[in-house]
């Protein structure tokens, strides 16, 4: 039983699967593409938002510090992202990484998990899209029927119709075609990125040098929780961390690591990119360069403005710019936030589909979802169903609590497409490697380490919840995937007999 549970599915078949008529997606995205990609997916409310409240409440100046280490856990795994996007460019990410190293039921469990991830990642960004819009509208004095704005303030029937039409939209956008979303994404990125270097550059003539001092603050010791909301670590070994000081950055970065989440949905792009042994890592790790340089330039302005101390938790950047006697830019900074959530929120959804489409490929989940858009070349068919139910997911449930769901997901994807690259590297020394990551395996060892010690930061309560989600993928693969896995039931054609010409045909 376990060698069907740990078969790999061959690079070269993977490759060739991509050939199908029936199963290709159309190659159009260039590096500049998948870089404006990744910029547009990892820039949302964190720019915004994270900076100042974790300055204030964990690190004060030196959040700025926090980021780069936080950018330097991300790189760690971007690297081994980067290596196995060039070397099997096939949709899926992670799921078609470990698929190819690890064997089909570690394939399952992190297909599983991103389709987690994404949908409930699409689900909240759309929410925080809809804030920030019902609040420009309220400034121009228009306001939407309580039962059709936001949830929480509905009396009995509550719908966020604001959520649910982004999310119907962007799906719309995402069935036409991938070179039409990567327009629409270039041009709302370049506005996102125009606001966030308006507000660096404006911001930089207010900073006060005393706001500086201390810029690492006297460390003040955090008691430790019992209960479910405390992080892993605490109830396993009465560990808990402190806040400001040395030891406070590295508080800061497990937070502000979250505002880099994005950069490894530019590896399920692959399959539709143009020359991804070139542009793959060049997108992947550009992206995650960018954003990493605006976030600590953003972190150093704000607390230069006003004293990490009296930085507001919700809207820092906005406030501070009040606080200095410029409130004309807490519209524009809400503008810019608005705007920058539209991308995140389409290029979620286009990586949900690309894993469920290369998950229902392999047969693991039902293959009537594999067929691509005689037009368009798109997975449709799931872009459709997907986009339904995270529109009704986004309309009618309160996400916030569910959001932590994304954290840990993507760092448990971190995890195994790190120890993916060690694997293939012994069992497939003889694959042609674009993009090679350096000094293997003491750097995808680290990045291990790193993406589990950030996951054992997190609630213990989402540990609770991502058990019971992986547990029901665990059931649905057994009672399905299993058995209607195209590895499994020797349908898989090898690369010798797709080079012999057909019998029928010859002569």
């Amino acid at each position: 039983m376990s060698s069907t549970l740990f078969r790999t599915k061959k690079v070269e078949q993977s490759i060739l699967d991509t050939e199908e008529p029936e199963h290709a997606l159309k190659k159009s995205l260039s590096a500049l593409d998948l870089t404006v990609f990744g910029v547009g997916v990892i820039i949302g409310t964190g720019i915004f938002v994270l900076t100042g409240a974790v300055a204030r409440n964990n690190a004060g100046p030196a959040v700025a510090l926090a980021f780069v280490a936080a950018g330097v856990v991300c790189a760690l795994a971007a690297l081994c992202y980067a290596e196995f996007a060039s070397t099997v460019p096939v949709a899926g990410s992670a799921y078609t990484f470990s698929y190819a190293s690890l064997g089909e039921l570690p394939a399952w469990i992190i297909g599983w998990d991103l389709v987690l991830e994404f949908a409930l990642g699409t689900a909240v960004v759309a929410v925080g899209w809809s804030g920030y819009i019902a609040s420009l509208m309220d400034n121009a004095g228009w306001q939407l029927p309580e039962a059709l704005g936001t949830r929480e303030g509905a009396d009995g029937f509550g719908f966020d119709i604001l959520a649910a039409a982004l999310v119907l939209v962007l799906t719309a956008i995402l069935v036409v075609g991938m070179k039409l979303s990567a327009r629409v994404t270039s041009v709302v990125v370049a506005i996102k990125v125009t606001v966030v270097l308006v507000v660096i550059i404006a911001g930089a003539f207010f900073i006060t040098g005393s706001n500086y001092d201390p810029f690492i603050p006297e460390p003040v010791p955090v008691e430790a929780g019992q209960n479910l909301d405390a992080p892993l670590i605490q109830l396993m070994f009465g560990w808990a961390p402190s806040n400001f000081g040395v030891m406070g950055i590295f508080t800061a970065a497990s937070v502000v690591f979250f505002a880099f989440i994005g950069f490894d949905i530019v590896a399920t792009a692959a399959e539709e990119t143009k020359n991804p042994q070139r542009d793959m890592p060049r997108g992947i790790l550009g992206s995650l360069f960018i954003c990493t340089v605006l976030y600590v330039a953003v972190s150093i302005v704000v607390t230069g403005m006003q004293h990490y101390s009296q930085l507001s938790v919700d809207a820092p950047l906005a406030d501070a710019f009040k606080a200095t006697g410029h409130p004309w830019y807490a519209g524009f900074i809400s503008f810019g936030a608005a705007v920058g959530l539209t991308t995140v929120c389409m290029i979620l959804l286009l990586g949900q589909t690309r894993v469920f489409f290369a998950m229902s490929r392999d047969g693991l989940l039902p293959r009537f979802f594999s067929r691509v858009h005689p037009r368009f070349r798109t997975p449709h068919r799931p872009t459709i169903l997907l986009g339904v139910l995270i529109a009704v997911l986004a309309g009618f449930t309160p996400l916030q609590e569910l959001a932590a769901l994304v954290n840990i997901g993507t760092l448990f994807a971190f995890v195994v497409v790190a120890i993916s690259v060690i694997i293939l590297r012994k069992t497939r020394p003889d694959l042609h490697r674009a993009f090679r990551t350096p000094w293997v395996p003491v750097l995808p060892i680290v990045s291990v380490l790193a993406s589990l010690w950030l996951m054992l930061n997190l609630p213990a309560e989402t540990w609770v919840r991502f058990a019971i989600w992986m547990a029901a993928g665990f059931v649905v693969y057994f009672l399905y995937g299993r058995s209607h896995s195209r590895l499994g039931r020797h349908e898989e054609t090898t690369v010798e007999e797709v080079m012999k010409p057909e019998r029928g045909n010859e002569g």
